[in-house]
């Protein structure tokens, strides 16, 4: 064990994306035929409905997310992003497109608290919120003390007062 422990050497990028390196390098290879296609998200709600998207789709969807996050919202590598959201598809778009910007992603539950979401803007600094209907208001109440936080996306069908839609933006 120690003889192979010295010796392993494994070969790491110097700059290493998850969403590049792995995903859309799955898609090139289904693409290509090498790999049988398979769903890269398959998601299910409460009431069945289903969104499946192949590496393709979910390459572009968190590309264009991306887009967003560093056009809409002109966030720069470095640049911290709070997601308060379920487990919905939206989530995971978020998630792949804070690798494919280098924004540096804060999950949070719903369960946070005016002051719990107040103090983590505070402590992170962060730019950027993404969150729905449910905790807007809990966004609104703490925002002004936020001075770093300069954009709010809403992800809903519906529109709010000093927050960029999300689903428009896409």
């Amino acid at each position: 064990y120690e003889a192979i422990k010295q010796q392993y050497r494994p070969e790491v990028p110097q700059y290493f994306n998850f969403a590049r390196d792995v995903l859309d390098r799955w898609t090139e290879v289904e693409k290509e035929g090498k790999k049988t296609k398979n769903p890269a998200l398959w998601w299910i709600d409460g009431a069945g409905e289903e969104v499946r998207w192949s590496f393709e789709e979910l390459g572009v969807l968190s590309r264009k997310v991306a887009n967003v996050l560093s056009d809409a919202c002109s966030l720069q590598q470095g640049d911290r992003v709070i997601l308060i959201l379920p487990r919905v598809p939206e989530w995971w778009l978020v998630n792949v497109a804070c690798m494919r910007t280098g924004t540096v992603l804060i999950p949070g539950t719903q369960q946070l608290t005016a002051k719990d979401i107040l103090h983590r803007l505070q402590k992170s600094k962060a730019k950027c919120i993404i969150t729905d209907d449910s905790v807007a208001p809990a966004v609104d109440s703490v925002g002004a003390e936020c001075h770093s936080l300069k954009f709010k996306l809403l992800v809903s069908e519906g529109h709010r007062e000093g927050w960029l839609n999300f689903k428009d933006l896409l």
